[in-house]
């Protein structure tokens, strides 16, 4: 078999360890370079299907070993960074003696898994997105984990942010996303015509826009514009 055969579920692979190395890096306190490597992963994540097409080398192994790299790079490593904040916030849900409150930080794991499984059997989905793709998600926690390194610690932001309730929102609204049927804007372009890929062009200018202002602040609502983009679009 032609070694380009295997290229597209190489760069796959790395995608599941960069989420395996987030986890690590998440248990030894190396927060910002855990929330860099889920930036990886997506990376590798966009990078494998475009050699798959570029290639010749889809595969329904291919697809299947995608969304199990994406389970734990964009579901389960962002949980993590998402239970590490939420243990020291002081709350206490006890349940037999465990503190529970922490393992609430999971349910986005979960909500992951069934959207993807979702997006395997889902034939509607090859132009757009119904739900909130996996990888946004992930994204978004890591960018929010990295503004938090970044702000003020007495800032009103910070305390916006650092709040329990405020984590527990992000849970479960990402969580309905994921599995929703709202449509969200995929980055494929066919063309380069601004008419076709007006979305993403402007949320390509938001961004450097936002970051050239705010730094590494301005990354989680670069995600969340990308929500409202979407949302704003299809419902109009």
């Amino acid at each position: 078999m032609s070694i380009k055969k295997h290229i597209p579920n190489t760069i796959t692979c790395c995608n599941l360890i960069s989420g395996c190395i987030s986890i690590y890096l998440t248990f030894n306190g190396f927060h910002f370079a855990a929330a860099l490597m889920l930036f990886a992963a997506a990376i590798f994540d966009f990078f494998d299907g475009f050699a798959a097409r570029t290639l010749d080398a889809k595969s329904p192994i291919g697809g299947e070993l995608d969304s199990l790299a994406d389970v734990v790079s964009s579901g389960v490593a962002p949980s993590f960074i998402l239970a590490h904040y939420m243990k020291g916030m002081g709350v206490e849900w006890f349940v037999g003696g465990v503190n529970v409150f922490v393992f609430t930080a999971f349910v986005l794991a979960a909500f992951a898994a069934v959207r993807l499984a979702k997006f395997n059997i889902d034939t509607r989905q090859t132009s757009s997105f119904l739900g909130l793709p996996v990888p946004a998600t992930g994204l978004f926690v890591a960018s929010l984990s990295i503004m938090m390194m970044r702000i003020d610690e007495n800032g009103l932001l910070m305390r916006i942010v650092n709040n329990p309730y405020f984590f527990i929102a992000i849970i479960l609204v990402f969580s309905w996303l994921m599995v929703s049927e709202v449509p969200f804007f995929s980055f494929k372009m066919k063309n380069l015509k601004f008419g076709d890929n007006k979305l993403r062009y402007i949320l390509v200018v938001f961004a450097v826009v936002m970051f050239a202002v705010f730094r590494w602040v301005a990354l989680p609502f670069v995600f969340l514009f990308y929500i409202f983009l979407s949302v704003i679009f299809y419902r109009g």
